[in-house]
Parts: C-alpha cells; structure tokens; sequence
C-alpha cells in the first residue's frame, strides 16, 4: 500500500464483500429458519434451539466484526483524505 487513498479503496472493497456475506447469510437464515440448526445440532449433539441461538450469536459477532473492522477504518481513511 504506497497511499491513503489506496488503503481507503481496499477497505472500501473489503466492506462491500463484506456486506454481500452478511446479506447472503441474512438470506440464508431468513429462507432455512424452520429448519435451520437441525444438522448442526446433530453434527455437535446439542438441541435444535441451542444450535439456532449460537447460528444467531455468530452472525452478530460477524455483523460487529464487520462494521469495526472494515466500515469504521474506512470512513476514517475517507475523513483523512
């Protein structure tokens, strides 16, 4: 990275990415609710619910990561230059 303004275009292209993994994984979470968690509840022998709540949990985790990570250097970078 030689400039300001190219570390501002990686995280720009980082949060667009980024922000298609989450819309994709929204989809995916909203299309296989009813039976979303079945098969990771069986993969690691905990309930259906168990596995739902930690499915969510990590999402949101994926969500803040995101938003820390990427959108938040990348404002900055753009305030900068």
């Amino acid at each position: 990275m030689n400039s300001i303004e190219m570390l501002a275009t990686l995280f720009g292209w980082c949060s667009v990415i980024n922000f298609g993994i989450i819309m994709l994984g929204a989809l995916l979470f909203g299309v296989f609710h009813e039976g979303g968690g079945k098969l990771s509840a069986k993969m690691f022998g905990v309930t259906k619910e168990e596995a739902k709540a930690t499915i969510f949990h990590v999402f949101q985790q994926y969500r803040l990561a995101f938003v820390f990570l990427n959108v938040v250097p990348y404002i900055a970078l753009e305030i900068m230059t």
